[in-house]
This record gives C-alpha cells, sequence and structure tokens, in this order.
C-alpha cells in the first residue's frame, strides 16, 4: 500500500499562488496514476486534477488555466501548481492514489 503525505498549504490573498506537494512511500510511485481532491465545508470531495503515470493530465472545470499537476518519478512526489486563487478555492486539499489519501492540508484563500 501506497503512504502519502501531503505539504504546501496555507493562507492566501485571492489572486496569489500556493505550490502543494504530496510525497508517496511505500510502493512503486512510477506506476499509479495521482490525484488531487478538495473538500469544501459541507460540500463533497471533488476531483480537482487527475495525472496518469505516463503524465498525461486532467482538470475539473473550475480550475483549468490556473492549476497544474506534476509529477516527479525520481522523488516519488506529485505536485499541484495552483495560481490565481479564488476564495472558492478554500477547501481541504488531498492527494490520492489507488485507495489510499493523503491526511490533508488546508488551503484558505481571504483577503
Amino acid at each position: 500500500q501506497v503512504q502519502l503525505v501531503e505539504s504546501g498549504g496555507g493562507l492566501v490573498q485571492p489572486g496569489g499562488s500556493l505550490r502543494l506537494s504530496c510525497a508517496a512511500s511505500g510502493s512503486i510511485f512510477s506506476i499509479y496514476a495521482m490525484g488531487w481532491y478538495r473538500q469544501a465545508p459541507g460540500k463533497q470531495r471533488e476531483l480537482v486534477a487527475h495525472i496518469t503515470n505516463g503524465g498525461r493530465s486532467i482538470y475539473a472545470d473550475s480550475v483549468k488555466g490556473r492549476f497544474t499537476i506534476s509529477r516527479d518519478n525520481v522523488k516519488n512526489t506529485v505536485y499541484l501548481q495552483m495560481n490565481s486563487l479564488k476564495p472558492e478555492d478554500t477547501a481541504v486539499y488531498y492527494c490520492h492514489t489507488d485507495g489510499s489519501w493523503g491526511q490533508g492540508t488546508q488551503v484558505t484563500v481571504s483577503s
């Protein structure tokens, strides 16, 4: 089973940027597709971005053009670069693969 640890969340003003990281251990990272999800208070968890083991990516419509998912198979890490952040991006962000979830990292966009 894969263990996942997210980092990089925090408080940022609208229009700002953050980069989230998800470090994986316990299995062969390079063979897995990886995803970033988020859950806002009172809402269901939703897919934000997904990247295959070959590097192909998809995004939720709400983040297209603002967020970029990438992976480093040497460092066993997947990233989520978030630009032009909006208050509605406020949520706990989770990394996911092969049935495993990280503990989540809080992102708050507020002035």
